[in-house]
């Protein structure tokens, strides 16, 4: 399934212009990582490419196909979302809550059939969740239910899936298992398009790159070409660094020594 993004533009009610003539295409098996400065509009793109918002200019085609042309449901058959915080207006245990993921391919008043729980199992097994299927969803830790909500959203059995900051509000040690998990998924060939605010995850993942700036135009390409320090500390308006870590095998982004003064940590 081949899905572009061209020429995409949004403007609030107010007249003020978010991004512009934004242009990229997700292909199976890559991720793409979304970075900009707050209020860049990294999440409202998602949104737009989720056709959960309508942008003034552009389109987004799945498989040639304009998502203006077509209904939620057909858009949720090829576009999966995690946004950063779900919560439900039930208490749906986490299997019922991942079941939910199979509503795009259902009747309009259709019942999950055993076929979708299936495809919910299918899901929570690829997640290694099997033991919160039970649980409340409303009771699990802020790193659990962002891999529920993942899972959720292979249950949708989608071509690409889009996540919103996906470890924010996130301890790191959770940090990285969802960003395994998006490796992993990458793997089985999803297309993936996340937002987030740490120029490290996109080192990390080898990841292309869609940087967003404060006067709304994207740069985009792959992690070797915009991941220069020149680039990142104009976008950032920081001092940070590109290093490359033997012992770790890839390079890191990172920022020189605080100064702390007195009372600051010396690294003794």
């Amino acid at each position: 399934m081949k899905i572009e993004v061209r020429n995409l533009s949004f403007t609030y009610r107010n007249g003020r212009m978010i991004f512009e003539n934004i242009s990229f295409d997700i292909e199976p098996g890559k991720i793409i990582c979304i970075l900009g400065p707050n209020g860049a509009g990294k999440s409202t793109l998602l949104n737009c490419i989720a056709n959960m918002l309508v942008p003034v200019a552009g389109e987004v085609l799945i498989d040639g196909l304009s998502t203006r042309r077509m209904q939620l449901r057909e858009v949720a058959r090829a576009i999966s979302y995690v946004p950063q915080i779900v919560i439900p207006a039930f208490d749906f245990s986490v299997l019922e809550y991942v079941v939910t993921g199979c509503a795009p391919r259902m009747g309009t008043f259709e019942r999950p059939k055993a076929e979708h729980y299936e495809i919910a199992w299918q899901a929570i097994r690829l997640l290694r969740i099997e033991h919160l299927a039970e649980k409340p969803y409303t009771e699990i830790s802020g790193g659990e239910r962002q891999q529920v909500c993942i899972a959720r959203a292979i249950a949708q059995q989608p071509a690409v899936i889009l996540l919103d900051e996906p470890t924010a509000h996130l301890d790191y040690g959770n940090q990285i298992k969802v960003l395994k998990t998006i490796s992993d998924l990458a793997d089985r060939g999803y297309g993936i398009v996340m937002t987030t605010h740490n120029p490290d995850h996109v080192l990390l993942l080898n990841a292309q790159i869609g940087v967003i700036n404060r006067q709304g135009q994207m740069t985009f390409g792959d992690c070797g070409e915009i991941m220069r320090e020149d680039f990142l500390q104009n976008l950032y308006d920081t001092d940070l660094r590109i290093l490359s870590i033997e012992e770790l095998n890839r390079n890191i982004c990172a920022v020189p020594n605080l100064n702390l003064g007195v009372g600051g940590y010396n690294g003794d």
